[in-house]
């Protein structure tokens, strides 16, 4: 697979794309920086580690409104920009409003933005909260994601992130083994995966298919998924820190192809 078919399938060529869920939102919004030609911006609307020193991009931090007139100036020097907002944090950058991000990519002329727009706290499965997710105004895709190593193991602190919320969406319970189903009840659902997206397009994944095992529970909740929903037409399987990261690709019609 070239890298270019990535960026197609995850409608990622231009506008505002944010990453949504768990289980490899940094790991798709890096990638698509890194394989994308510019301009582009990367940056976050809550809380973020740093960027590796791998990913080409210049950097800025500063406070509104300053930021704005500082990333204008960068990207009229530099393919590639990301840009935070303080944090106060040493291990974590600052997020910006959604609405600056929205108004920064119209100014500076972006062809790209890519946006992580929740958190995880580094579990594999998320339900967001009633605040969450902070989508830009104008976004035109929204990936979520999933991590296919949530599939099969009890729910808990240990693999998920609000898990009270991911009981109410999915029907799951907490200690019980996370089916198939129900995963795919938290990508279709509303008030799962699917909140707060407006009219964006949406392309979930399902991260860390790393194994047989895990791409048949993978396809399965791909599948469930999308006869639960018309709010997207396909699910990608991917192993994201592959060479090769696109395992496969669940389409309504279930064709496959890598």
């Amino acid at each position: 697979m070239r890298g270019e078919d990535l960026l197609d399938l995850l409608g990622a060529r231009c506008g505002i794309v944010c990453a949504v869920g768990a289980g490899g939102k940094k790991s798709v919004l890096q990638r698509l920086a890194a394989l994308h030609p510019g301009p582009l911006a990367f940056t976050a609307t809550v809380l973020t580690p740093p960027l590796p020193a791998s990913l080409s991009v210049t950097q800025v931090v500063a406070e509104e409104p300053m930021l704005s007139e500082r990333v204008r100036a960068a990207a009229a020097r530099h393919p590639k920009v990301a840009y935070f907002a303080p944090s106060g944090k040493a291990t974590r950058l600052g997020g910006v409003a959604p609405a600056v991000v929205a108004q920064i990519h119209r100014e500076a002329g972006f062809a790209l933005t890519l946006v992580k727009a929740d958190g995880a706290r580094m579990r594999w499965i998320k339900c967001p909260e009633e605040d969450e997710p902070r989508i830009p105004l104008g976004t035109a895709t929204v990936i979520a994601l999933v991590s296919a190593r949530a599939i099969g193991e009890p729910l808990s602190e240990r693999v998920a992130h609000r898990v009270d919320r991911i009981e109410a969406v999915s029907g799951a319970k907490r200690g019980e083994p996370l089916t198939p189903e129900q995963v795919a009840r938290l990508m279709a659902s509303e008030e799962g995966l699917m909140k707060g997206i407006g009219s964006a397009r949406v392309v979930p994944v399902i991260n860390m298919v790393d194994d047989p095992g895990r791409e048949v529970l993978a396809r399965q909740a791909a599948e469930a998924a999308l006869a639960l929903t018309r709010r997207f037409d396909r699910v990608l399987l991917c192993r994201l820190k592959a060479e090769n990261p696109l395992v496969g690709v669940i389409a309504r019609d279930r064709a496959r192809g890598a």
